[in-house]
């Protein structure tokens, strides 16, 4: 991919604030945006980000997380922090999402987000078509990352959190290549998993648990099903 061009249409998509002030002409004062990332993850914590942005003051160069590469992620991760009237952070452990299944899992994760908010949201923003809040506040927007700035910011806010969790798993796993790949399937880390096992952060109720050799974990079954890849990332 020719990074010019990757710049390019980065600038030209630039998240606005159109649904946040029909919101707030509507009376809504605190709005908060959630995203979610590691869903389709094979490692690690399922991740939310909650963030509530003021009217009066901006922070450039957001863009939905996907758009960024990981040092420009970085980068803006202290700006809007602080820019931020508030932010936080919910996370769903790899048990967790085993035991409860993934819809359950994002459920416990925004709700977590909301609760370390410490202000009471009049309306929440949700990225896609589902409402894994389960909130008469909410409202569900298709490539909300990409079209609302307190969206874009929570997704950056929840991306780079749960990155950094996953560098810092890799230094305990090394052959997982962890800081690279974050969870996320990988030549790498199916090469580690048929030599080795899964780790304890792995979800071993997923369906990659099925062609591995090694047997050294129990397999956890949801519901009494596996998980499959499909359901964890539709």
């Amino acid at each position: 991919m020719n990074p010019r061009r990757t710049r390019t249409a980065t600038r030209s998509k630039a998240p606005g604030l159109e649904v946040e002030r029909l919101c707030w002409g509507e009376g809504d004062d605190v709005i908060v945006g959630l995203d979610e990332v590691g869903r389709g993850s094979w490692a690690g914590p399922l991740t939310v980000g909650a963030a509530v942005i003021p009217r009066d003051r901006r922070v450039y160069r957001i863009r939905d997380s996907k758009m960024l590469t990981e040092s420009q992620r970085e980068a803006l991760f202290d700006r809007i922090a602080e820019w931020c009237r508030a932010w936080a952070i919910g996370h769903a452990s790899p048990a967790e999402c085993d035991q409860l299944g993934m819809s359950a899992a994002q459920r416990l994760a925004a709700r977590r987000a909301l609760d370390g908010l410490g202000v009471e949201p009049d309306r929440i923003l949700l990225d896609g078509n589902w409402d894994f809040v389960g909130s008469s506040k909410v409202r569900t927007i298709v490539r909300g990352d990409a079209t609302s700035l307190t969206i874009a910011a929570a997704s950056i806010l929840a991306k780079v959190t749960r990155d950094r969790l996953m560098r810092t798993a890799a230094q305990h796993y090394p052959a997982f290549d962890f800081d690279r790949n974050k969870g996320y399937p990988g030549p790498r880390h199916r090469a580690a998993l048929a030599a080795s096992g899964p780790t304890p952060i792995h979800r071993t109720s997923w369906s990659f648990m099925d062609g591995l050799v090694w047997s050294g974990v129990s397999r956890t079954v949801v519901g009494g099903q596996r998980q499959l890849f499909a359901e964890a990332v539709a």
